[in-house]
């Protein structure tokens, strides 16, 4: 399989998405070794720099990436809520990919959905510990909103983000969407 991919910052970090010319196949925190230094700033305001984009010969083969891109920029500048691109789960169990589709379709920016309820919409008959072990594995985090599953009494675990920030990379994503639930400010 032959991927292309592209990094854009971000306030969470720098994000690259990986494409495969159908699909977006993986979304991860470019980890470089300023942003593991961890007496510099991790989370900040998106810089000024341009962000690398594919190259000319990326953008011709795979207008995926393109619009992966496109609608990343337009998420974090505040002007898209949801994505719509295709995407690719990879090789992951069908209760896996039934609970990650539901999350993607069903739970909308600028609102959240705890493990239990997200179990309950996916109709798997999963427990809602079983949905937490499932968020930690999304390939394709920020563009399948793993960030809106939430614990039924605080803000639960979030593997995504630059390391020793995970926690408050979910934070900055719900508060960005004006999601963050009301017993956790």
């Amino acid at each position: 399989m032959t991927t292309d991919s592209a990094t854009v910052d971000t306030f969470v970090g720098p994000l690259t998405v990986i494409s495969d010319g159908r699909s977006v196949v993986r979304l991860e925190w470019h980890i470089s070794a300023e942003a593991t230094d961890v007496t510099g700033p991790i989370l900040t305001e998106a810089s000024d720099r341009s962000d690398p984009i594919p190259t000319a010969a990326a953008a011709a083969s795979d207008p995926i990436l393109v619009e992966a891109v496109a609608q990343l920029r337009a998420y974090f500048d505040g002007r898209l809520g949801d994505f719509d691109l295709p995407v690719d789960f990879g090789q992951i169990s069908d209760v896996a990919r039934t609970v990650l589709t539901t999350l993607a379709e069903e739970v909308p920016a600028g609102t959240t959905v705890t493990y239990g309820q997200l179990a309950e919409a996916s109709g798997t008959g999963i427990p809602a510990r079983a949905v937490g072990g499932i968020m930690g594995l999304n390939p394709i985090p920020i563009i399948v909103p793993c960030h809106r599953v939430v614990a039924g009494d605080g803000l639960g675990g979030y593997s995504g983000g630059l390391p020793g920030h995970e926690l408050e990379t979910k934070r900055r994503l719900l508060e960005f969407e004006d999601a963050l639930p009301q017993p956790l400010f």
